[in-house]
């Protein structure tokens, strides 16, 4: 019961019509992967789990407390129950549901550092991803009035997977240049 990448992108197409949405969940899908990889964990599912977090937040965006929950809806049987759980984490202020696993914490950390490093690549000189350093987002974390829907807390989840936020920022960064042509970025 997993889904392919191209089956799951179909699902995002079908519930999500907001292309900066979309964008933002193959972003953190691309992040997911990447900290699955530097983990030894399956890098398929923390894509999928990465690329379908938000398939909802159309049908939600009004209504906080069913995000994550509505998804759920949607998907069920489609993917499993662990990946369920960690896009109900993922909004876990809201659903209850807090996150434990290592994936889930990845989720929280994965979608809220995805807007600081897109944000940073949006002041750039030639907005483009390229021109990133870890040292800017270091400089742009800690700049409040920057990006200030992203919610640092969140992106702090890092610690508690094992990773500093340097490496944090390294291993996100580096998954989201791969991906820059994707990203239009």
């Amino acid at each position: 019961m997993s889904l392919s990448r191209e089956e799951a992108l179909k699902l995002v197409e079908e519930n999500v019509s907001n292309k900066k949405i979309v964008l933002h969940m193959v972003a953190v899908s691309a992040i997911m992967k990447a900290l699955a990889k530097h983990f030894g964990e399956d890098e398929e599912k923390w894509e999928i789990t990465g690329l379908l977090h938000d398939i909802d937040y159309e049908k939600t965006k009004n209504d906080p407390k069913r995000h994550g929950i509505e998804a759920e809806n949607i998907l069920r049987g489609k993917v499993s129950e662990e990946v369920l759980r960690a896009i109900k984490a993922h909004n876990f202020e809201n659903t209850g549901v807090n996150p434990e696993t290592r994936m889930e914490k990845a989720l929280v950390a994965a979608d809220a550092v995805s807007g600081l490093i897109i944000a940073s690549a949006l002041v750039m000189p030639h907005k483009k991803l390229e021109e990133v350093r870890v040292e800017t987002l270091e400089k742009k974390f800690k700049q409040k009035d920057f990006a200030r829907n992203v919610r640092r807390e969140r992106i702090m989840f890092c610690e508690q997977i094992g990773l500093t936020k340097e490496e944090f920022f390294n291993i996100a960064l580096n998954a989201l240049k791969e991906i820059s042509g994707e990203l239009g970025l």
